[in-house]
């Protein structure tokens, strides 16, 4: 019996480890693809919220990582591997937040103004009312509602009376 336990043992030892087999994927890559997708630095209104957390061991990916936003209300990033069998992390986004000390001429939009929420791309421009759910200055994130009973989305405030909503 104790030789069957040391060839056991010899054998879980010598046995390749999942977790630590082949490369890792780098996580400030991740934290960077994060900022550029958001426009935002970490910490940043509209950026995340903190980098992702280094004790992760997310396995190396052969494609180009996916991001894109994760529900309506665009509070996180969702990114992820699309590799068979890949991985996928939710990243939080820190929320638009006007400093108390902003005077109220670096206002743009205010809460419950009635603002244009605009999508625009390459060679095409849809818009349509909303409403502000948060006060911003120009270049803040804040919260607009375009129906009564619709979820909230996150746009970025262009000037006063406009936001745009992020395409990819």
């Amino acid at each position: 019996m104790a030789a069957f336990r040391r060839a056991l043992s010899a054998a879980l030892m010598l046995a390749p480890l999942p977790a630590l087999a082949g490369p890792l994927t780098d996580l400030a890559a991740i934290d960077t693809a994060v900022a550029a997708f958001t426009g935002q630095q970490i910490g940043v209104p509209g950026g995340a919220a903190q980098p992702v957390d280094r004790r992760l061991r997310l396995a190396g990916c052969s494609a180009p990582l996916a991001l894109s936003w994760y529900g309506n209300a665009q509070t996180s990033v969702l990114v992820r591997c699309p590799d068979a069998g890949g991985w996928r992390v939710f990243v939080p986004v820190s929320a638009a937040r006007v400093a108390p000390a902003a005077t109220p001429a670096a206002i743009a939009v205010a809460r419950g103004e009635g603002v244009t929420v605009t999508v625009a791309g390459d060679g095409f421009s849809v818009s349509q009312p909303g409403e502000a759910l948060d006060a911003g200055a120009v270049g803040a994130w804040i919260r607009v509602r375009t129906a009564a009973k619709a979820d909230p989305l996150r746009a970025r405030v262009v000037r006063p009376g406009l936001v745009e909503l992020p395409v990819d």
